[in-house]
């Protein structure tokens, strides 16, 4: 063997597949492991005491809505401070390309996470190639937009599809497919989609399944009609003959509190007759854009942003309300445009989902909100610290499985997600005994107690409690 460029001695190895960790050395030569286990004297030009420390391969949010903040945030602090090294882009129906150029402001929310269209990309390759051009710190995927889709071809987004509409549609989505994309994501949650029929989704699902891509959704509704959304997902999935995601599942509104059990059955069930899996964030909170006519559902509402009153990030609706002498919901409409956080779930519900087999960890954070859900930056942490030792919903080896080889299959990412010989050396050091979130809805941007090192692509993005300013990340294309 060559001399490595790093050898991490006496790690505590957790290989991603769930099997019990092992203490063992690593080694890296350029962006692969070359050897782990017992490998004697060879000796690497950079040595690593990680004694008492795990080493894993590096997390992947398979849940994120880094496509902007991969070109102007490329250090991605948020991220590489919880261990993560792989994003997966587009979700919820939004997605930076293929949006042709002079179609003017998109619609809310995906006018935010575009910057208010002066972010747009006309094709995957031009956003694939600018990407390239100045790498992030992280590796990313990216699925296609629904609602990107819709503001492409449509004059207005807030009705169904006409058939020719839909035929472009489909023409565009094959593009992206051709240049790299992963898979569709729809946000029927959102009026940019929410007209949109069943039929239509099928319609354009149809496209992924020559090329193997993944149908991934923020369904119509996670409260009162969950199951009902749940049931439309599946069928989208089957008539469509591709995979299905459920993003951030969740049971919102108190009526709906103890509604997993219902859920997580349905989702059982329909995964013996076809292929159906989720992901899910360790918060009993949403985030998304202020809806006026949402805020009576939810126990506590924090603004996030507003473009309206700046000043209004990090502040409690009840108290602006109070403050202003009107409702909530008069303050929300003076408000927006807007993001918020609201308290809708049941913590119940949430570990029974975190808890279930087939659950991979997103994050779903905006990382560059003025005040941002804490999940941004303490979602794996979090997973690793109070869900797995502090309260043993489940093994460090399972938690680890679920941030890690669960994603890679899932999304098909070649070499990603384990520790083993020839994978790419995406990797995390961290503490077993002290690794959490300290991000919380006070003080959300906050990096994470516990991880030591992070590494991408064989060269190390995060060390010492700060980024090293190394850029390694690469643009996963679907295989």
């Amino acid at each position: 063997m060559d001399t490595p460029n790093v050898v991490f001695r006496n790690a505590t190895l957790i290989d991603g597949t769930g099997a019990p960790g092992r203490v063992g050395d690593l080694a890296v030569s350029g962006d692969r492991i070359v050897a782990l286990g017992d490998i004697g004297r060879v000796a690497g030009a950079v040595e690593i005491d990680a004694t008492g420390l795990a080493l894993a391969p590096g997390f992947i949010d398979a849940h994120c809505h880094d496509d902007l903040p991969l070109l102007r945030l490329p250090l991605l602090e948020a991220k590489v401070s919880q261990g993560v090294t792989t994003v997966i882009n587009g979700n919820c129906g939004f997605s930076l390309a293929p949006i042709p150029p002079g179609r003017g402001r998109p619609p809310a929310p995906l006018d935010a996470l575009t910057g208010n269209g002066r972010f747009v990309f006309e094709t995957f390759a031009a956003y694939f190639a600018a990407l390239e051009s100045a790498p992030p710190a992280v590796n990313s995927a990216c699925l296609v937009g629904h609602s990107a889709l819709r503001h492409a071809v449509m004059d207005d987004v807030y009705r169904p599809a006409g058939e020719g509409e839909i035929a472009a549609m489909r023409d565009l989505l094959r593009a992206a497919m051709t240049d790299g994309a992963i898979g569709l994501s729809t946000g029927l949650f959102y009026p940019p989609s929410a007209e949109a029929p069943t039929e239509e989704v099928i319609a354009l699902s149809e496209v992924l399944a020559s090329f193997g891509g993944v149908y991934v959704t923020h369904m119509r509704d996670e409260a009162d009609g969950v199951s009902d959304s749940l049931r439309e997902t599946f069928r989208i999935g089957r008539e469509a003959g591709v995979p299905v995601i459920v993003s951030h599942h969740k049971c919102m509104g108190q009526a709906n509190h103890g509604r997993s059990v219902e859920t997580l059955a349905l989702i059982e069930a329909a995964g013996r007759d076809q292929t159906v899996w989720l992901d899910a964030y360790p918060y009993v909170a949403t985030s998304t854009f202020l809806q006026p006519g949402r805020v009576r559902d939810a126990s506590k509402v924090l603004i996030t942003r507003s473009e309206t009153t700046p000043e209004a990030a990090g502040r409690d609706l009840a108290d602006i309300a109070q403050e202003w002498g009107v409702t909530a919901e008069a303050a929300a409409e003076r408000l927006v445009p807007a993001g918020a956080i609201y308290f809708q779930m049941d913590e119940a519900d949430v570990s029974r989902i975190l808890a279930y087999e087939h659950t991979m960890i997103g994050s779903d954070g905006i990382v560059a909100e003025p005040h941002p859900h804490p999940r941004a930056w303490g979602t794996f942490p979090r997973v690793l610290g109070h869900y797995a030792r502090d309260r043993g919903l489940f093994s460090l080896e399972e938690a680890v499985r679920k941030m890690t080889s669960l994603t890679a299959g899932r999304f098909g990412l070649t070499d990603r997600g384990v520790l083993r010989e020839g994978a790419f050396a995406d990797l995390v050091l961290f503490d077993p005994a002290t690794v959490i979130d300290t991000a919380d809805f006070q003080t959300p941007a906050q990096p994470a107690a516990g991880i030591h090192q992070v590494w991408t692509n064989g060269a190390c993005v995060w060390k010492d409690g700060g980024p090293t300013g190394a850029r390694p990340g690469r643009v996963l294309r679907r295989a």
